[in-house]
């Protein structure tokens, strides 16, 4: 049995990062940016702060893929051959389809946004009477999908360490057996 270290650490530091960046700026950067000097000033804000994470976000994101790629060539054996193993790295794959999909959406939306400069706005999310139509378009729909992503890859936090439980020597063992031998619970 070999180590998966690196693809293990790519995974959880990338995974980390995404759900936790998304998460803060959904929790402080979007409702912050209201408390600049002007209501034009609020969405100048708010593009500086999302436009300086997108690479980060995007760094990230690379490495929880390429760790996920490493974790699933490092436990080919066992979603071979323990039982529920294939089944949760089919919903882990689910999951982080979901969440880049909705990460990419979103940040169509805030390019949408960012491409306008600074418009009025009551916060990131929240448009304003003033706000050019497009841009208040692109902000209701990020004002849901800003909850999405930490929403999705949270859920990806915790089937991970599902997945981690399941590789405990008596977990892998009953798994195995299970597999080999029908109706054994």
């Amino acid at each position: 049995m070999t180590r998966n270290t690196v693809s293990r650490s790519l995974h959880d530091v990338g995974l980390a990062a995404w759900f936790g960046g998304t998460l803060a700026n959904s929790v402080a950067l979007n409702p912050a940016a209201a408390e600049a000097a002007t209501s034009e000033s609020t969405g100048a804000v708010a593009n500086a702060g999302w436009d300086r994470w997108t690479p980060v976000n995007a760094a990230a994101i690379g490495a929880h893929v390429v760790g996920s790629l490493g974790q699933l060539a490092g436990n080919r054996s066992r979603i071979a051959g323990q039982r529920g193993v294939a089944s949760m790295a089919l919903a882990k794959t689910g999951l982080t389809a979901a969440a880049l999909g909705v990460t990419g959406y979103s940040r169509l939306l805030g390019r949408t946004v960012s491409a306008h400069g600074a418009v009025p706005a009551a916060s990131a999310t929240d448009p304003t009477v003033g706000t050019p139509p497009e841009v208040a378009r692109a902000q209701k729909r990020l004002d849901t999908l800003q909850w999405a992503v930490p929403a999705l890859t949270g859920a990806l936090v915790v089937l991970s360490a599902f997945a981690g439980e399941q590789q405990r020597a008596s977990e892998a063992t009953g798994g195995v057996l299970r597999r080999l031998v029908p109706g054994k619970r």
